[in-house]
């Protein structure tokens, strides 16, 4: 097992979207010895290198996932906000008019262990607290209730002094304290949301130019990626790429763009890129020949290397998208069984039910969503269920019904759209 340096160990949240009561999700595997030695180690815990979350659409599995995305970008960005600028919220429905919504993450940065939360109430910060583990032993850094910080023993309030004239009730005290201090505390819990958990969302993200500017850099990182395209089955030889900056200008422009945004376009710069895929007896164009799921290699694989070398925290809704099962599946893989000294993790949202496969994954790797009787959503692990053997037929159980989380078959719904003979 490797020892990690930086992991996601634990996350919950409570009152944001479809998620009302606290839902609890964490990495951290359970007395199960199945496939041992993909796992991380950090003192006495064992680290679970990827997890999976299914449930009916609509049940909450992006939302979980935004939660997180959410904490992150509040932790990013909020020491930005203006006076008067609310922090976005989304509560859930039926929550009472004054439940604050909460988030909680347990994690590792640097080899130390992290404990994070916030309570985001009517729009502002209404509690927020850091503690880390030096020796296994808690120790605070710092406890906010409104406007209100206190400190661990170990600081001095001298120490926070510009973090505290810059904190308002819209930001985070970690996002003024990581800008505005010299803590190594501080700075470490705020790297870990912008460097280490990574978000990828296909309908969103565009990695391409990103991909090919790292394969442009650096040769091995080029070499790992069309060894993994020829192991995926592609018969992509190779690659050539090249990034640029040029002028618009000096691109083909449509003849319908009216002349003033022709002129406005004139003097603004641009990234060109040129990527030849190489076959044996013939080449492509990237970006005009070849078909979606080879972009989509091209846009996902250079990032999952640089996590994987890295040892960050890939989180993807709905990963199958424009993928094919077999390449999911052997992504998932690489997670599992990286030849890199760092340990990376991947938690990602699937509908693909030929991922639960046992040789794949553990019980405690599986998990849950699910709208409970209020319509919010519970999370749960399978192994928090009864009578599920470790070498069961995962999705042969999950289609059945047997684990929840699917959508109730309606024979009405279908007779609405049957003519009667």
């Amino acid at each position: 097992m490797k020892v990690v340096s930086n992991v996601l160990l634990e996350f919950s949240c409570s009152n944001y979207k479809s998620i009302k009561d606290e839902v609890f999700y964490s990495a951290i595997a359970g007395t199960d010895t199945t496939f041992e030695e993909t796992l991380g180690v950090y003192g006495n815990y064992r680290i679970l290198p990827s997890t999976v979350i299914y449930g009916a659409n609509g049940s909450g599995k992006s939302n979980f996932i935004n939660a997180l995305s959410y904490l992150k970008r509040l932790v990013c960005n909020s020491i930005s906000y203006q006076p008067g600028q609310d922090i976005l919220q989304s509560p859930h429905k039926l929550s009472a008019n004054d439940a604050p919504s909460g988030y909680r993450i347990q994690f590792v940065k640097d080899k130390i262990r992290y404990v994070y939360g916030i309570s985001i109430y009517k729009n502002i910060v209404e509690e927020e607290y850091l503690y880390f583990f030096p020796n296994g032993r808690q120790v605070k850094v710092f406890e906010r209730s409104r406007m209100d910080v206190k400190f661990g023993d170990k600081y001095k309030k001298s120490y926070f002094e510009n973090s505290m004239q810059a904190l308002k009730d819209n930001r985070l005290f970690l996002s003024c304290a990581a800008n505005f201090s010299n803590i190594t505390e501080t700075e470490a819990a705020f790297l870990f949301f912008k460097e280490d958990l990574v978000f990828y969302a296909p309908n969103a993200n565009n990695w391409i130019e990103y991909s090919i500017e790292l394969m442009e850099e650096d040769k091995q990182a080029k070499d790992l990626f069309v060894d993994m395209l020829a192991a995926l089955g592609t018969g992509i030889k190779d690659v050539k790429v090249k990034l640029e900056q040029v002028k618009i200008n000096e691109l083909p422009l449509d003849d319908s763009i009216p002349e003033a945004l022709r002129n406005f376009l004139a003097s603004r710069d641009t990234t060109r890129i040129e990527a030849k895929v190489i076959y044996d007896q013939f080449e492509t164009d990237l970006m005009t020949e070849e078909s979606t799921g080879i972009k989509k290699l091209f846009e996902m694989l250079c990032p999952i290397i640089d996590i994987l070398v890295k040892g960050k925290v890939l989180i993807c809704d709905e990963i199958e998208k424009s993928l094919h099962e077999s390449i999911v599946y052997e992504i998932v893989r690489l997670f599992c069984n990286s030849t890199s000294e760092n340990f990376a993790q991947l938690i990602f949202t699937t509908h693909d039910t030929s991922l639960l496969d046992a040789d794949l994954f553990r019980r405690d790797q599986v998990w849950f969503t699910e709208l409970n009787e209020q319509r919010a959503t519970d999370l749960y692990s399978l192994v928090e269920l009864r009578n599920v053997r470790k070498t069961e037929n995962m999705k042969k159980g999950y289609l059945a019904g047997k684990y929840g989380a699917i959508p109730l078959k309606n024979e009405n719904f279908f007779k609405t759209f049957m003519r009667n003979d």
